[in-house]
């Protein structure tokens, strides 16, 4: 099975279906860990440089709109 959104890409043959950023190797989850640790975006984005700065911004934009949706 493959789901694709125009930031967040999750197909079985990438990663076992692991959500990973579009167009990379590098599972979301992995950017939700730095923030976590008191890490920065630029943090994050300066150890996976295939990351594009507008896909983090993109990603929180729509977690944020999912959880005022439900609030």
């Amino acid at each position: 099975m493959k789901r694709n959104t125009n930031i967040v890409s999750s197909n079985q043959e990438v990663m076992g279906g692991t959500p990973v950023f579009k167009g990379t190797r590098v599972p979301v989850q992995t950017l939700i860990d730095y923030l976590e640790a008191g890490e920065s975006i630029d943090d994050f984005l300066a150890g996976f440089p295939s990351v594009k700065k507008e896909q983090v911004i993109e990603l929180l934009e729509k977690a944020k709109e999912k959880v005022l949706a439900i609030a």
